[in-house]
């Protein structure tokens, strides 16, 4: 870090910091002066390094909640994490990632990774995981009657209907590990529609399913791509987002996008790899999932962690921890749950240990979608008591997989 400066961001900076963060992330062009990052922005959470006056480095946070197995919880959403390139192998991101890890309050971080290499030499493990599907809507049907008949879909561009999507999303939100809370200004964030965004689709409309009491379920949020070939019209349909508080609303979405005229694929990007609509349709290899990364996590308080979640089934299990980064976190610690789920003690212990793993272990099994198993399979959770892996696997599980809907 010689000849370099680490320190937090200003508002000032803040017309440096778009350029910096685009010209990294090779973005094409000049920031766009109508940008809405500052909707969001806490300047005081971003770490910027200088070098003769100028930017050359950044690591931000952004102040949101978690869902985890059974609790809403804190989390710093770790973004816009960049080093211009005639300033890299300086030190300058693991001087940035070991200063924002050892100073966050919260007790967890996720990120989406542009690669995830680099994230794993800080700690952070596979937390979850998304499907991109690409279905051909004429080759895909929904079975049976299941969303027909039970409620009516409304159209409406998505600032005009901010009360109905906010309050859907914030009923579905704690039974979804892996969704983020979303205050005012993110939903502002999210539905301002940005011509300089839209990639050749169109403005971003909003459909939402009433049930037979007026009560809205459900929503999507998505765009079109017009395009026509000699045979006629084959655009195509870009989810943006769908939630639903129950299947008749999710069933009665999916037909509605899979009938969108004019269009050919329906694509959406950041499914989950549970999602319903698998089981749903009369032929799901058409769907053409593709699985790929989603969160990662990176636990930063261990004990306050581990007691901030539920667990699946009870459990007993002392856990070896390796922590290079952030040593606290080393050490044997005593993991009980009771029945239900319900939290009993995280406590360090001189017992022996049941199972030994790294930090980056425990944040990819943390969300339940991970499978301390299938780490095990890959020797990198070590069994000490036999029958340990397969307690704490089922404990730390959960019976829907984390899916995070938005990249932040």
């Amino acid at each position: 870090m010689t000849g370099y400066t680490l320190r937090a961001a200003t508002p000032a900076d803040l017309p440096a910091m778009r350029e910096v963060i685009r010209s990294n992330f090779n973005g094409l062009g000049a920031p766009d002066p109508g940008s809405k990052l500052h909707l969001v922005l806490d300047l005081a959470r971003y770490l910027l390094t200088e070098s003769d006056g100028r930017i050359v480095g950044t690591a931000g946070a952004l102040t949101r909640d978690l869902a985890v197995p059974g609790a809403v919880i804190p989390a710093a959403h770790v973004t816009a994490v960049t080093v211009s390139p005639v300033h890299t192998r300086q030190g300058l991101l693991r001087r940035m990632m070991t200063e924002q890890l050892t100073t966050v309050p919260e007790a967890v971080a996720v990120l989406w990774a542009s690669e995830g290499r680099i994230y794993q030499r800080f700690g952070y493990g596979l937390a979850s995981q998304n499907v991109t599907i690409r279905a051909d809507r004429r080759e895909v049907a929904i079975r049976g009657t299941i969303g027909t008949g039970a409620g009516h879909l409304r159209g409406a561009a998505p600032t005009e209907v901010l009360k109905e999507l906010s309050e859907v999303y914030a009923r579905s939100l704690a039974g979804r590990p892996g969704l983020s809370s979303r205050s005012d200004a993110w939903w502002t964030f999210l539905t301002t529609d940005l011509e300089s965004e839209r990639d050749g689709h169109t403005a971003t409309r909003a459909v939402l399913f009433e049930n037979a009491d007026g009560v809205v379920d459900g929503y999507t949020r998505y765009r079109v791509r017009s395009q026509w070939d000699d045979n006629g019209p084959k655009g195509e349909v870009n989810v943006v987002e769908l939630v639903a508080a129950t299947p008749h609303a999710y069933a009665a979405l999916w037909r509605f996008l899979l009938g969108v005229d004019l269009t050919r694929t329906v694509v959406m990007g950041l499914s989950s790899v549970d999602e319903p609509i698998f089981h749903m349709v009369d032929e799901p290899r058409r769907l053409a999932g593709k699985v790929g990364d989603g969160l990662w996590l990176r636990i930063v308080d261990l004990p306050r962690a581990l007691t901030s979640r539920k667990y699946a089934a009870p459990v007993d299990v002392v856990i070896e921890v390796t922590d290079a980064l952030l040593p606290a976190n080393a050490g044997r610690w005593r993991l009980r749950a009771g029945a239900g789920g319900a939290l009993v003690n995280c406590s360090p212990t001189d017992a022996p240990a049941d199972l030994t793993c790294d930090i980056l272990e425990l944040g990819a099994a943390y969300l339940g979608g991970t499978t301390l198993g299938t780490l095990a399979a890959t020797g990198r959770v070590q069994e000490h008591r036999p029958g340990a892996v397969a307690a704490a696997s089922t404990a730390f599980g959960w019976h829907v997989a984390p899916v995070s809907i938005e990249i932040f």
